[in-house]
């Protein structure tokens, strides 16, 4: 299946920089097209189900939530 998202392509110092815009995705290049490029490949492994090969060790984490005294 092909979804077609959209790309916000930045020029920062001697990198462009695309971010996909629906899914919290980014890449890098030393190119536009480089970076919408690597892109298409990172979304394509977001979208990827994970494979499931060891059961992970769960544990609760409690944090103290409130203002500073």
């Amino acid at each position: 299946m092909k979804r077609t998202f959209t790309a916000s392509i930045t020029h920062e110092g001697d990198w462009y920089v695309a971010q996909c815009l629906e899914v919290d995705v980014a890449s890098q290049g030393e190119t536009a097209e480089e970076a919408l490029a690597i892109l298409g490949e990172a979304l394509a492994l977001y979208f990827t189900p994970p494979l499931v090969t060891t059961l992970p060790d769960l544990r609760p984490v409690e944090v103290e939530i409130g203002t500073a005294p």
